[in-house]
């Protein structure tokens, strides 16, 4: 039987503000509740919800704790009641509601997920938050399908990196947008038959031209505001935008719906924190039959920019802000 330390290491905000709010603390371990495991952390994915949540602009949902992190991997160490499936000792990432930041994490018996074949614990830290949010929206929700097209803004963040591998995996087209051309570069080796440099190009004109004037049938979009009159330029008859995000503003001006009307356009958003462990779980069966089996195969690895210790999570929000990154950054806890 594992034997559990009183108290954990784990990262503490000072209050709202810049990433240098971050250090470390010691605390007790999380309760578990009914239905939840006891992870000890190896690994945890550090978001952009997490430096919004930092900086005090995002509200955490109902009964979430105040420690960030929203996906870990590591072993289960303990049950809570309920628990049906999972043992002590199983290797596991998790979607969690906050907690990720430390050695210790609650989460969801359901919200789990085996390790792929060969993953360590970082790659298996960027899996939860990327693939059920990609998964959520681009086929749940926008039902994309072979042979469509989709256009991926910010195709080199961990959101985009891991759209572009898995669209393109699951037999559609894809084309990108990223700020540099090295970012650009970065879109085509992970599968985007094409990208674009939205800082010197109009990627409304662009995708005209890529699709022979036809348009995308699928915007998955991070950007909001000023993109979303552009985006619906973008889409082909019957075309779904899925607004995940945004960072360009809340508010988009001058929409022209007679554009919605004539091509039949979908307009959609959705988040992931805020939904219940029902339609999590649900997603996580999704992932474990659909999705998993391509990760052991070897495809659609998550793309890891770079590894902080745990107490480097400063470091880590500040690169993650100044949007140098391509793919996503991890946290090393164990």
């Amino acid at each position: 039987m594992t034997t559990l330390p009183a108290t954990m290491r784990h990262i503490a905000a000072s209050g709202p503000g810049g990433p240098e709010v971050l250090a470390l603390a010691t605390g007790p371990l999380p309760a578990l509740r009914a239905g939840e495991v006891l992870i000890r952390v190896a690994a945890a994915g550090v978001n952009r919800v997490d430096c919004q949540q930092r900086a005090g602009g995002y509200a955490p949902p109902p009964g979430a704790g105040p420690i960030l992190g929203v996906e870990v991997a590591g072993d289960v160490v303990a049950l809570g009641a309920d628990v049906r499936n999972l043992r002590v000792g199983d290797r596991v990432c998790a979607l969690v509601e906050s907690g990720g930041y430390a050695e210790y994490c609650a989460a969801p018996e359901r919200q789990c997920l085996r390790w792929p074949a060969g993953y360590d614990a970082a790659r298996a830290a960027a899996l939860p938050e990327a693939f059920f949010t990609v998964w959520a929206n681009l086929y749940a929700t926008a039902c994309l399908r072979p042979g469509e097209t989709l256009l991926v803004h910010g195709g080199t963040s961990g959101i985009g990196t891991t759209a572009i591998q898995l669209a393109r995996e699951l037999g559609s087209r894809v084309i990108a947008t990223a700020g540099t051309a090295a970012k650009c570069e970065a879109c085509v080796r992970l599968g985007a038959d094409a990208a674009i440099d939205y800082r010197r190009e109009d990627f409304v004109a662009r995708v005209r031209e890529i699709t022979g004037g036809r348009g995308v049938d699928v915007v998955l979009d991070i950007v909001g505001g000023p993109y979303v009159s552009r985006n619906l330029q973008c889409l082909a008859q019957r075309g779904r935008l899925v607004i995940i995000a945004f960072m360009g503003g809340a508010i988009a001006e001058a929409l022209d719906f007679r554009r919605l009307l004539v091509k039949h356009l979908t307009i959609t958003g959705s988040t992931l924190r805020p939904r219940s462990v029902d339609e999590k779980a649900a997603l996580a069966v999704e992932l474990a039959e659909r999705v998993w089996p391509i990760l052991d195969a070897g495809r659609c690895a998550p793309v890891i920019d770079r590894r902080f210790p745990l107490a480097d999570a400063a470091l880590a929000h500040a690169r993650m802000e100044a949007s140098e990154h391509i793919g996503k950054l991890v946290l090393e806890v164990a």
